[in-house]
């Protein structure tokens, strides 16, 4: 049994904005499964699919009061194409974005609820992820971050240091997923957070029985009104075990 990340999920005072502002970003088509919940996948996309990680936007009236732990980074194929994409960033209502990162060649950016999010400088590595290089998620511990979400998912553990953690679908395809050591800690639930689904024929309870074993708690979200199951890894990240896909 194993899980693979399929979705992240993001909360917004406003998802269907948010929704459009993320869906021009990308080139992504956007849907609705329900009211205040707007979905964003490539165009044509047969969901679930390695080759990309979709986005939910969900409508929550608490506003963001801290940095992310999650967010995204963006790829470019040349540093031309790093300028025009932050240009076009700031027309769809993109800013700035200061979290202390000093002088890097990447941009730290801003989208219009405030979440965080990188363009990158042109990366050999990421040439071929379409235009989610990586969702990148804050930790103290990289190493036992991989551990955890090594035997959590049939991704590929690509390299693990001190500082940082990178893996990928085992098919080779789509964004990478890293963890990356920061000095802060969590301290409020997480407005971005993962979402993974076991394959088809997989039997849920198994797979949430698997997940405690390695490590996953219950972070005591009310589960009355969801069909899903909400956990939270070693470090206390909320993530949701979706129904089999």
């Amino acid at each position: 049994m194993a899980t693979r990340l399929v979705q992240i999920n993001m909360k917004a005072q406003d998802d269907s904005e948010l929704g459009r502002f993320w869906a021009e970003a990308l080139g992504w088509g956007v849907d609705s499964e329900a009211p205040g919940v707007t979905n964003l996948e490539p165009v044509g996309f047969a969901y679930p699919d390695p080759v990309a990680v979709c986005i939910d936007i969900v409508a929550r009236p608490e506003r963001k009061t801290v940095k992310n732990r999650v967010h995204l980074d963006l790829a470019t194929t040349s540093t031309s194409h790093q300028v025009e994409l932050i240009a076009r960033l700031k027309d769809l209502g993109a800013t700035l974005a200061d979290v202390g990162q000093g002088d890097v060649p990447w941009t730290v950016m801003a989208d219009p609820e405030g979440n965080e999010f990188c363009v990158l400088e042109p990366r050999p590595i990421y040439r071929d992820t379409g235009p989610i290089a990586a969702v990148v998620a804050d930790c103290t511990d990289p190493r036992a971050m991989a551990r955890f979400w090594g035997e959590a998912m049939d991704w590929t553990l690509h390299e693990v240091t001190d500082t940082h953690a990178t893996m990928r679908s085992a098919q080779g395809v789509g964004p990478y997923l890293e963890f990356v050591r920061t000095p802060d800690t969590k301290s409020v639930w997480n407005r971005v957070h993962l979402d993974v689904c076991p394959y088809p024929g997989d039997d849920p309870a198994a797979e949430e029985a698997r997940l405690r074993a390695l490590g996953a708690t219950d972070p005591g979200i009310d589960r009355s009104a969801i069909s899903w199951t909400v956990l939270a890894d070693p470090e206390g990240n909320e993530f949701c075990l979706l129904s089999p896909r």
